[in-house]
């Protein structure tokens, strides 16, 4: 195995999701998958022990579901977190809130296709995030109207921090669009280097974690409409 190669854990607890996600990922160049679980527990036990760069979860599985597979895995807690990926089917947006907020790195519907689903890897596995569109407007709107989490008022942190910027909170409103950084840069007519200048500074001032909190900051302080 290449040392770039990038490592896969796969769980869900029906074998024909994890077979075909294998067969998906496995013919990809530059992606290895590593194991298979079945069920939450036997996925925290494998990716502890395994260190995959990537673990792609589905939401309800047993023993554990993805929500407390994600807080094990990735959690604020968590010394050393690995990558999560969600994957879901649209009816089940109920748990992403909290996985959200338990440090999961991208959502992904069952039914995006093989492109998103490798896409939505490799962000993973370079420290970015890929977030379903469908699932950004879906899900993430909710965020608002959400009992117990209310957000700081847009342009200012939850702790007081210095107000983001103008052209930040653009680039911010475009990440809670689901857009790609070189969408964005398209979209703004700037660099790629300078949206990425843009979406660090943003994290600094909020800390926020990765873009996936951006995209739930923005959709709870009403940045976007």
């Amino acid at each position: 195995m290449s040392s770039s190669e990038i490592r896969v854990l796969i769980a869900d607890d029906q074998e024909m999701v994890r077979t075909g996600f294998a067969l998906i990922l496995g013919a990809q160049p530059g992606i290895e998958v590593v194991g298979e679980a079945a069920d939450g527990a036997e996925c925290v036990e494998l990716a502890r022990r395994l260190r995959p760069d990537v673990c792609l979860v589905d939401v309800r599985m047993p023993r554990l579901d993805g929500l407390e597979v994600t807080r094990a895995l990735a959690g604020p807690g968590v010394a050393d977190p690995l990558r999560v990926v969600i994957v879901t089917t649209f009816d089940m947006d109920d748990y992403l809130y909290g996985a959200l907020r338990g440090g999961a790195s991208g959502f992904l519907l069952k039914d995006a296709g093989p492109g998103l689903l490798v896409e939505a890897v490799r962000a993973a596995a370079r420290g970015d995030a890929l977030v379903s569109p469908a699932v950004t407007v879906r899900l993430l709107e909710r965020l608002r109207a959400a009992p117990g989490h209310p957000g700081p008022a847009p342009g200012t942190g939850a702790g007081g921090e210095p107000p983001v910027s103008g052209r930040e909170l653009e680039v911010v409103r475009l990440v809670a669009r689901g857009r790609t950084n070189q969408e964005i840069a398209d979209e703004l007519f700037i660099s790629l280097s300078t949206v990425k200048t843009h979406l660090v500074s943003v994290q600094a001032k909020l800390s926020l974690r990765n873009r996936v909190e951006i995209a739930a900051w923005a959709w709870e302080t009403g940045a976007v409409g």
